[in-house]
């Protein structure tokens, strides 16, 4: 899940709520969306691998 940030940069959060916190995981901040976008594909990947 990617949201935009004020500073223009775009996050990544965990799609799941952590359920320490009650707030989705953050997974790393890029500076492009496509960045994110890749980064996202990797973390899918690796789950299952």
């Amino acid at each position: 899940m990617i949201r935009k940030l004020k500073s223009g940069e775009y996050r990544l959060y965990s799609r799941k709520l952590n359920p320490k916190t009650g707030k989705r995981r953050n997974l790393g901040t890029f500076k492009s969306r496509e960045a994110a976008e890749a980064h996202e594909r990797a973390a899918q990947y690796f789950k299952r691998h």
